[in-house]
C-alpha cells in the first residue's frame, strides 16, 4: 500500500479563524472576489446551528522553510504553514462573518455579509429592511463575536429591545437567553481537516481535489500560482487586484487601466507576467520554478524561490505599467479592432501583451515599428484562433522560438516569418471562405472583417457614416449605432422556404447598416430595396460600397446558396486587403 500522503487533523471554528488572522492559514480569499452569495452564507450558519454536518476541509503544507515568510504585510504573529485547497469560500464565509469584515465581490466592490436571526424559532436570514426594524431578530449576528460587549451584555440588550415592543414572560426570556447561548457556542463548531504534505506536487493537490470534489470547482495552476503569491508577496498579489479592479471602473480624469477591451481577472495578467518575465505559458511549470523547486532533481530550494519570484516582480512591474498598458491597446485599434465585443479570444490579447513586452524590452524595438508589428500579429493569431484549443503549448511553443534571438530585427524578422507561413494562399482563397460558412455571432473571421472595414476607411453600407465611426463603443445609444441587417432578410427567405436558423443567419447574409435603414427595409426582398437605397449614391460611390460590403453583381437577383458561396470569397478578399494596410 502507498504511503499516506495526508493526516486528519480537528479543528473548533474559533481555533480557524484565530490561525488565519494570526497567518498561519493562508486564507487568501479575503482579498479575492467571493463568488458565494449570502443566502449560502445564511445556510452554511443554519446548518451548523443545526448541528449537521458542513464537510471536511483540505490543507496543503507550505513548502516555505524555517518560517522566513508572511502572508501580506499585516503584523501577523505566525507564518502559513498551510494553504486552503477546498473549503475556501467557506472559510472566507466563516471568517468574515465572525470576525466582521467585508468581502470583496466578483465586481471588486466591498461588501459586509450581514446575516441577521431570530432566537425564537432559530431562523437564519440573510439582513434586509424588515429584519432591521423587527425587534424579534438580532440584526448581525456578527455583534454577537465582535469583542465590543460581552456575551450577557449583548443577551440584555436585545431582550430589553424586545420588552420595548412586547411583553417577554420570564420563562420565553429564559429559552431566548439559551438559544443566544447556542449561536454564541457556534465558535465551538467541530471540523474536520485533511492536511496534504508538503511533498505532494501541485499535479497531485489538483487530482485530489477532484476525487473527493466533484461539486467545486476545480483549482488551476493560476490558482496556485495566485495562493503562493498571498504567502512570499501579498502586495504584488494586491496590486493585481488593484489593477483588475480599475479596469472596471471609468476614470474621471486620472491615469488609470480602463480601456473598452479587456476587464481581466487576476489570473489573465499573471499569464502576461509568466509570459513576459520567465518565457513560459505552461503555468505548472512556472507554479514550480516560484516553489523553488529545480525541475531536474526536485529540490526546493529558498534561494531559488527568491530569485523567481525576483523576475516574477520586474516582470508584473512592466505589466501593470500603465503607459504600456495603453499603448498595448493603441494596436488593438491599429489592427482594426475598436471593441471589446469584437475580441473572440481574451487569451488570444493577452498573450499579444505579452509579444508587445517582449519587443519593447526584451528586444528593443522602438515603439513605432513595435506597434505595427503587433498590429499585425494580433490580427493574424485572431483570425486564426491561433491560441484556441490548446493556447498554452502553442504559446510555449512561440516562447521557446523566441529564446535563441538576440535583437529586436530577428524578433521582427521571425513574426512577419510566421505571419507568412500562416497566412497562405491556401488560407486566403480556400480555408478563409470555408470558415466564413458560419451562422456563429462571434466568429473570429466575422470580427476580422469588421476590423478590415476599419482598416479600409468604409462606410456603413447605404450610408455616408464610417464604419470606425459608428462602432466607437464611446457611443451608448438606446439603439445601437449599427446593426447587422440580413441582407435576405428572414421573412422574404420563409416565403422562398427557408427557414432554418443556420441558414438564415450565415456571416455571409449580413452587413453591417445604420439601425433607422434596418427598421426602415423590414421584410423587404433585395431586388426591392436594393435600387431604392443604391439611388443614395453616384456610380462610383456604390462601387466602392459593393466592394467594402462584399456583394457581387447582381446579388439581389441570386439565388440564396449560390450568393453566400459568393459573397464569401469577396468577405475573404476585402479581409485579405484589410490585412494588407498593416503592412503598408
Amino acid at each position: 500500500m502507498a504511503a499516506t500522503l495526508f493526516k486528519e487533523v480537528k479543528y473548533s471554528l474559533s481555533k480557524l479563524v484565530h490561525d488565519i488572522e494570526m497567518g498561519e492559514i493562508g486564507l487568501p480569499d479575503i482579498q479575492r472576489p467571493f463568488v458565494w452569495h449570502n443566502n449560502k452564507v445564511r445556510d452554511l450558519f443554519d446548518s451548523m446551528f443545526k448541528g449537521f454536518p458542513v464537510g471536511y476541509l483540505l490543507f496543503w503544507a507550505s513548502a516555505a522553510n524555517n518560517g522566513q515568510k508572511q502572508i501580506g504585510t499585516d503584523e501577523k504573529q505566525k507564518y502559513a504553514r498551510l494553504l486552503i485547497v477546498d473549503g475556501q469560500q467557506r472559510l472566507t464565509s466563516l471568517f468574515a462573518v465572525l470576525k466582521g469584515i467585508p468581502v470583496v465581490r466578483e465586481d471588486f466592490k466591498k461588501e459586509k455579509i450581514a446575516i441577521s436571526f431570530r432566537p425564537s424559532d432559530c431562523t437564519f436570514e440573510v439582513a434586509n429592511a424588515a429584519t432591521r426594524r423587527d425587534p424579534e431578530f438580532i440584526i448581525d449576528i456578527s455583534e454577537l463575536w465582535s469583542g465590543t460587549v460581552s456575551r450577557n451584555r449583548f443577551t440584555k440588550d436585545f431582550l430589553q429591545r424586545l420588552r420595548d415592543k412586547r411583553q417577554v414572560a420570564e420563562d420565553e426570556e429564559d429559552r431566548l437567553s439559551e438559544t443566544i447561548d447556542r449561536l454564541f457556542n457556534l465558535q465551538d463548531y467541530p471540523f474536520t481537516a485533511m492536511e496534504l504534505s508538503a511533498t505532494v506536487n501541485e499535479e497531485q493537490v489538483a487530482d485530489i481535489f477532484v476525487r473527493i470534489n466533484s461539486k467545486g470547482q476545480p483549482l488551476n495552476q493560476a490558482d496556485f500560482i495566485l495562493t503562493l503569491m498571498s504567502v512570499f508577496w501579498d502586495e504584488g498579489r494586491a496590486d493585481l487586484e488593484a489593477f483588475c479592479r480599475a479596469t472596471r471602473v471609468p476614470s474621471t480624469g486620472a491615469a488609470s487601466p480602463f480601456n473598452h477591451f479587456i476587464q481581466p481577472d487576476p489570473d489573465h495578467l499573471l499569464r502576461v507576467s509568466v509570459a513576459f518575465g520567465h518565457r513560459r505559458a505552461r503555468l505548472q511549470h512556472v507554479y514550480s520554478l516560484l516553489r523553488g523547486k529545480d525541475l531536474d532533481t526536485g529540490v526546493f530550494s529558498d534561494e531559488r524561490r527568491d530569485k523567481q519570484f525576483a523576475v516574477l516582480k520586474e516582470a508584473q512591474a512592466k505589466v501593470l505599467g500603465l503607459q504600456d498598458w495603453h499603448e498595448f491597446l493603441k494596436t488593438l485599434i491599429r489592427a482594426g479592432y475598436r471593441q471589446g465585443d469584437h475580441i473572440s479570444s481574451q487569451i488570444n490579447l493577452l498573450y499579444c501583451y505579452s509579444y508587445y513586452l517582449l519587443g519593447r524590452y526584451t528586444f528593443g524595438v522602438e515603439p513605432y515599428t513595435l506597434r505595427n508589428a503587433i498590429a499585425r500579429w494580433f490580427f493574424m493569431t485572431s483570425l486564426t484562433s491561433r491560441y484556441t484549443g490548446s493556447p498554452e503549448s502553442v504559446m510555449e511553443q512561440d516562447l521557446a522560438a523566441l529564446r535563441e534571438l538576440q535583437e529586436g530585427k530577428q524578433f521582427l524578422a521571425l513574426l512577419d516569418k510566421t505571419i507568412t507561413n500562416t497566412l497562405t494562399e491556401d488560407f486566403w482563397n480556400i480555408g478563409l471562405p470555408n470558415e466564413l460558412a458560419t451562422s456563429s455571432a462571434r466568429s473570429p473571421s466575422l470580427f476580422a472583417y469588421y476590423a478590415s472595414l476599419n482598416l479600409l476607411d468604409a462606410r456603413v453600407l447605404f450610408s455616408k457614416m464610417k464604419v470606425s465611426e459608428l462602432l466607437d463603443p464611446a457611443h451608448h445609444a438606446k439603439k445601437s449605432a449599427t446593426e447587422r441587417h440580413h441582407l435576405n432578410p428572414k421573412a422574404y427567405l420563409a416565403r422562398k422556404g427557408i427557414t432554418e436558423t443556420r441558414d438564415t443567419n450565415q456571416i455571409a447574409n449580413y452587413a453591417l447598416v445604420e439601425w433607422s435603414d434596418n427598421i426602415a427595409i423590414s421584410d423587404d426582398g433585395p431586388e426591392v430595396y436594393f435600387p431604392l437605397y443604391a439611388a443614395r449614391f453616384s456610380p462610383d460611390e456604390l462601387k466602392q460600397m459593393c466592394y467594402w460590403h462584399a456583394l457581387p453583381a447582381g446579388w439581389e437577383k441570386m439565388e440564396y446558396q449560390n450568393f453566400l458561396q459568393e459573397r464569401r470569397k469577396l468577405i475573404a478578399k476585402v479581409i485579405r486587403d484589410g490585412f494588407g494596410k498593416l503592412a503598408d
